[in-house]
């Protein structure tokens, strides 16, 4: 039997969460898994996210791939994908989620300081350089500490780490499942719990995608799919799409399911739109049965709307 190509992008982090999941399906299935290596529009451009059109510009190379039949599945960070439907692909698995918070990553502070661990946000001195390409991290960061000077900033894990390690930033901000996947937790400072940052929505997630027609595939791939991971993330992603919000939006949101005894589980949501300078959000929860999670992100996307999300969301320093 022929192995499977899995497209990922060529980046260390996506080759290694993509042979996650190869792995994972060749021990569950017995089927032989192969990477295809894929280039993205995100991965040669040198602009800002946001100028190119937003979270796409990481999977339409893959999904074109699909779509001609040149791999069979592929696999994403869940929040690169769209919230739109894309014709011809489904989401065929959504595997256990890994750790959605964000990290921050700081230099040693120099002397006269005594020496220890790395500096947590509260520790940097003030009007810190902090490097990160996410208005949701600028936004919240400013929220923490408005002193802060926040850096866009573009390129892979280690690219972002050298500006640390080579002085020309305080510290970035990372996601911390993305730094505990290439084995860069040494360079963690301090992580951020949901209630300091909330996450983006799908973070620590992985999205497996396949022709819709594949019905053979679809059956497969699911063996890898966590039912909790995707109707947490469906939650996370229905606020986003009702907000319709992209990577250029300061919105978080985090949900988990909740065992209450023996099958009884509550989503919890939570979710939160801050202003671009940190000086205002409005941060709403809500709960209900797992099976309900699109429901329930709909609604409280619309009750952030109706305490003027959208206004927002629109304001810029």
């Amino acid at each position: 039997m022929t192995a499977l190509k899995l497209g990922t992008r060529k980046s260390l982090m996506a080759t290694t969460q993509s042979q996650g999941v190869a792995d994972a399906l060749t021990r569950l299935t017995g089927r032989a898994v192969e990477l295809v290596g894929i280039t993205t529009e995100g991965d040669v451009s040198k602009a800002q996210l946001a100028q190119m059109g937003g979270t796409g510009v990481f999977v339409s190379a893959l999904r074109d791939h699909l779509l001609s039949g040149d791999i069979d599945f592929a696999v994403h960070s869940l929040k690169d994908l769209p919230t739109g439907p894309a014709e011809g692909i489904t989401l065929a698995a959504t595997p256990r989620r890994d750790d959605p918070r964000d990290a921050l990553c700081s230099a040693p502070l120099p002397s006269p300081h005594p020496p220890g661990g790395l500096p947590k946000l509260a520790d940097l001195p003030r009007a810190a350089r902090v490097g990160t390409g996410s208005p949701r991290r600028v936004a919240q960061l400013k929220a923490l500490r408005s002193d802060l000077e926040v850096v866009p900033i573009r390129g892979n894990a280690d690219t972002r780490l050298r500006k640390v390690t080579g002085g020309e930033l305080d510290a970035v901000v990372l996601a911390y499942a993305g730094l505990r996947r290439i084995g860069r937790m040494d360079d963690v400072a301090e992580i951020f719990e949901p209630d300091q940052m909330l996450p983006a929505p799908g973070q620590g997630s992985l999205a497996v995608e396949c022709r819709s027609d594949r019905a053979d595939l679809r059956e497969l791939l699911a063996t890898v799919d966590d039912p909790a991971t995707r109707a947490a993330v469906t939650a996370e992603r229905t606020v986003l799409a009702v907000l319709e919000a992209g990577c250029s939006a300061p919105v978080g949101a985090y949900a988990a399911v909740q065992d209450h005894g023996r099958e009884e589980q509550e989503l919890h949501l939570t979710a939160a739109v801050v202003a671009h300078d940190g000086a205002r959000q409005i941060r709403l929860s809500a709960s209900g049965h797992p099976g309900d999670a699109e429901r329930i992100g709909r609604g409280l996307a619309a009750d952030l709307l109706a305490l003027g999300a959208d206004q927002l969301m629109g304001e810029r320093e």
